[in-house]
């Protein structure tokens, strides 16, 4: 870790995994600036929190859609697949921002002691 130069904020020094994937499918992983505030690192910011809003409007859909006695195989299969969707979205933010959390025996600078 480091201390970005916005108030100290510690900012990781652990590449980060972003919320789109590479060439052929495989992860898209950043290696952070200085502050941790570069283009890329605002752009994914901003992806992730729509991803995440997305899949918390996703579920006022599906509580609509499973509350209707007379849905239809088809919608519930394009619902199911929505939702699958927006958990792997949510599990690979969780991942992202996990991996730039200090450990329990780094300092600031990155350190171990």
């Amino acid at each position: 870790m480091r201390s970005a130069r916005d108030g100290g904020r510690p900012v990781s020094t652990q590449p980060r995994l972003m919320p789109w994937n590479g060439p052929a499918g495989k992860p898209c992983y950043l290696v952070p600036g200085e502050d941790g505030k570069g283009y890329l690192s605002r752009l994914a910011d901003e992806m992730e929190a729509v991803q995440l809003r997305m899949g918390a409007e996703l579920l006022g859909h599906a509580d609509a859609l499973l509350g209707n006695p007379k849905a239809e195989a088809g919608e519930l299969r394009f619902l199911a697949n929505r939702l699958v969707e927006a958990l792997r979205d949510a599990l690979r933010v969780a991942d992202s921002r996990g991996r730039r959390l200090p450990g329990p025996d780094e300092d600031e600078s990155g350190a171990f002691g």
